[in-house]
């Protein structure tokens, strides 16, 4: 699975959202991966993080409650 979402506020920017199966090596879990690119280049990005899958409901839950 993987989205693109354009960047708010800026002319190409890009946030990359994709699911990373065994992302470092043989039998490392998988993790969601988050990148933000300002030139629109979402195979590269500037800034990424790596989220155990693990973690994503609470990482869910406090981005929701940022809205609030």
């Amino acid at each position: 699975m993987s989205k693109t979402i354009a960047l708010s506020g800026t002319k190409k920017g890009v946030i990359s959202v994709s699911k990373i199966d065994e992302p470092y090596g043989k039998d490392s879990h998988s993790i969601a991966s988050i990148g933000i690119s300002l030139v629109g280049n979402a195979e590269e990005p500037e800034w990424k993080v790596h989220l155990p899958m693990d973690n994503l409901d609470a990482v869910i839950e406090a981005l929701q409650a940022l809205k609030s």
